[in-house]
């Protein structure tokens, strides 16, 4: 070994630069291919945690309509109205008007939940609602049940906004005059 000439070793150390480039190509390919796998990872959780917020917005859609067709046929029949409301002494025109009420509001906060307005837009919607007198009825008449709500919950936030709402139409000599300070957008 310790009479090799200049030409082989040459030949060891360029045979030994070609090996470790060849190395280094594997390696940065490696890193490259590694790179667009964790690109594909992350595409794909994206598009996982997409179906899943439609999955979401689907079965709420699907319960909501589950309530609506509840709703009607109690709005139909009086029978199964006083079965499906809480409200005691009502005639069976009012009970029914109520849970017509609580059929269009959730309407409304339903079209908030899956997306399908903003929450300036629900308030613009929720506003136009309460200057309906039987919709101010139903709100007073329900004041109890949504005090069971959990404090952070959506359909708590909307209550207080309501209540903002029919407290500014109260005090508004018109009822289009928008309060400058509306309630903030819940998170």
């Amino acid at each position: 070994m310790a009479t090799q000439t200049p030409a082989v070793r040459r030949s060891r150390i360029g045979s030994a630069v070609a090996s470790g480039r060849g190395l280094m190509r594997a390696f940065f390919a490696w890193g490259s291919r590694s790179r667009r796998r964790e690109q594909l990872l992350l595409e794909c959780s994206r598009q996982l945690l997409t179906v899943a917020e439609e999955l979401h917005r689907a079965n709420l859609i699907q319960q909501h309509r589950l309530l609506v067709e509840q709703l009607d046929r109690a709005i139909d029949d009086p029978s199964l109205a006083a079965a499906l409301s809480t409200l005691r002494g009502l005639t069976e025109v009012k009970r029914r008007q109520m849970l017509f009420a609580n059929r269009e509001y959730g309407v409304l906060v339903l079209t908030y939940r899956v997306d399908g307005c903003c929450w300036e837009e629900l308030l613009s919607r929720l506003r136009i609602l309460c200057r309906n007198e039987l919709f101010v009825e139903y709100w007073t008449a329900t004041a109890e049940h949504r005090r069971t709500l959990p404090d952070g919950s959506l359909e708590a936030k909307v209550g207080l906004a309501v209540d903002a709402i029919l407290e500014d139409l109260r005090d508004a000599d018109e009822w289009w005059v928008v309060n400058a300070e509306s309630p903030p957008e819940p998170q």
